[in-house]
């Protein structure tokens, strides 16, 4: 059914996999986006590479420099996290000028 090297690259959806034809299509598609996102690396903003990768619900970990983040719980940077930052760039920005 599957060759070696999808497995392999296939391994970290767990749900996905294992969920078969159960939960509705919608719902395994959200999964796997969470899945795909919580395994995947992101880029570290402290030496520019890109080996972060989540410890554990909300913490993050460069492999690289050691530095600890929190964040979200499947991605680096929320959505709210993000407007949060620019709302606050956007008001110092006024405050300097």
């Amino acid at each position: 059914m599957f060759s070696l090297l999808s497995i392999s690259s296939l391994e970290t959806l767990r749900f996905f996999l294992t969920s078969g034809t159960r939960y509705g299509a919608s719902l395994r598609k959200q999964i796997k986006k969470m899945e795909v996102s919580q395994h995947s690396k992101f880029f570290c903003e402290f030496c520019g590479k890109y080996a972060v990768k989540r410890k554990a619900v909300g913490i993050w970990g460069c492999k690289d420099c050691g530095k600890v983040k929190a964040g979200g719980a499947y991605t680096l940077n929320t959505a709210s996290a993000v407007t949060v930052r620019s709302t606050i760039r956007r008001l110092r920005e006024q405050t300097e000028s």
